[in-house]
């Protein structure tokens, strides 16, 4: 069963989808193309996700314009894109003692990893294409809902498990007589397949499976072929293992590596709560001052002109330009204000056709869903990361003429009123635009919410969703 999404609807969502949403509906046109297009890799955050621990072949890792060979005992680090030559294999130990097997002629991005045995652990990996076999670590356990890999057509989360997510291509689905889109075997545990709303639980010994998004075209005027919109398709449990599933060249010490691996991770992680934390340094104590004398009274100065707004003095409104560094507290935080300048910053951005700063306004991690309203009036949710809105901004732009937009209601909130400090709030705004895309006027209305989060003093998108109404 699917949902089609007609050409028209394709013209009208990007902007149904709120003033972020003309990147996301240029995002779910690119979805529709091949699993293999390749994307932009975020910059390395300079965190390691993992060590190369097995290799053969080369293997590569790239970001911010840098690319280096993989050897045995490399680290590789959130944001790096690591790809595979056609012959070449590696395994990668992650930082929480599970594994990432990469499979020849396969890339992926490590979008977001912590373990630090909190509940907010989290491992996502976007898998481009090709195929990896995935060993979970103690982030199952403390964790287990923050465990994703990510594909053009499918999220996959897991269930304590040794997996193996795979990204066909249309080339090698021809090549194997097999359909082009996401595969999952599960050897051990269990995973859920997630497209939109619609949900697979995969068991040991299955195969779950979601087609691409389909590549339905047109010519279009200038030439140009015009992608339709994603098609969602709901998962599927397949009759027995395709024949493109081939064990690789470190899986023997892979099965041997499963079958203890909970226990591993485990182990490992009892051991770090019980390694001795290094102690703060005790800070000596500040002379005591010499006693002021009193001051004979005079006549107070007038005070030296300051800068009039948090513009100018690059705070943003809502916060107190305090002379010491640190967050604001609760009491002094305005989470509406916060809201308001940061969509503005963010109208900004779009009406000078500023991609980067668009995209810097979002944490590399950031999730962003949307919903719309198909030509049935159903709804129908799309999950994206970061990367697709990165990809597709500028092509989004470039379709919208005589753009408008007027957002009627903002309002701010802090995400937990009970915290010591102004570090992250909820906004939601209701925005009505307008303009022509393709040639055709629209006008619509939308609900946009964002959890914001204060980074290095600039606050950034963790979360975004917007409703077409």
């Amino acid at each position: 069963m699917n949902w089609p999404l007609n050409r028209a609807s394709s013209g009208a969502i990007a902007i149904a989808l709120g003033v972020f949403g003309l990147l996301i509906g240029a995002s779910l046109n690119s979805l529709a193309a091949s699993a293999g297009e390749p994307a932009a890799a975020n910059p390395p955050s300079g965190q390691r996700f993992a060590t190369v621990w097995r290799i053969r072949g080369e293997v590569a890792a790239s970001g911010a314009g840098n690319e280096r060979k993989l050897r045995e005992g490399d680290p590789v680090y959130v944001g790096e894109r690591v790809r595979a030559a056609a012959l070449a294999e590696a395994v990668l130990k992650t930082e929480d003692a599970g594994v990432v097997a990469i499979r020849p002629s396969t890339e992926f991005v490590a979008e977001r990893f912590a373990a630090e045995d909190k509940p907010t652990d989290s491992l996502t990996v976007r898998l481009v294409t090709g195929s990896l076999r995935v060993i979970s670590g103690w982030i199952a356990r403390t964790n287990r809902s923050g465990h994703n890999i990510v594909t053009p057509s499918a999220t996959i989360g897991i269930r304590g498990t040794d997996h193996e997510p795979y990204v066909l291509s249309a080339e090698l689905a021809k090549a194997t007589s097999n359909r082009e889109g996401t595969y999952d075997k599960v050897n051990r545990g269990g995973t859920t397949m997630v497209v939109g709303d619609n949900k697979l639980d995969i068991d040991p010994g299955r195969v779950g499976f979601v087609r691409a998004p389909a590549k339905v075209g047109k010519e279009g005027k200038g030439g140009f072929k015009e992608r339709a919109l994603l098609t969602i398709l709901l998962p599927v449990l397949l009759d027995k293992v395709p024949n493109f599933y081939v064990p690789g060249e470190f899986d023997t010490e892979l099965d041997r590596y499963a079958q203890t691996a909970d226990e591993d991770s485990l182990r490992q992680l009892e051991q770090r709560r019980k390694a001795p934390r290094a102690p703060t340094p005790l800070q000596p104590l500040p002379p005591k001052p010499a006693p002021t004398p009193t001051p004979t009274p005079t006549s107070a100065p007038a005070p030296a002109p300051g800068p009039t707004s948090g513009a100018a003095s690059g705070a943003m409104p809502g916060m107190p330009s305090a002379a010491t560094p640190g967050t604001a507290s609760t009491a002094e935080c305005q989470p509406t204000t916060i809201a308001k300048t940061w969509l503005g910053q963010l109208d900004a951005a779009i009406a000078r056709n500023d991609a980067p700063a668009i995209v810097a306004m979002f944490a590399p991690e950031a999730a962003v869903r949307a919903t719309i309203r198909g030509k049935d009036n159903k709804m129908t949710s799309v999950d994206l990361g970061r990367e697709e809105l990165a990809q597709s901004t500028l092509a989004a732009m470039k379709g919208l003429k005589d753009y408008k937009q007027r957002r009627v209601w903002t309002d701010g909130t802090l995400e937990n009123a009970a915290a010591p400090a102004c570090d992250r709030i909820s906004l939601k705004s209701v925005v009505i635009e307008q303009g022509r895309q393709s040639g055709k006027p629209y006008r619509f209305e939308s609900v946009e919410a964002y959890v914001l989060e204060l980074r290095a003093g600039k606050w950034l998108a963790i979360k975004a969703e917007t409703t077409q109404q």
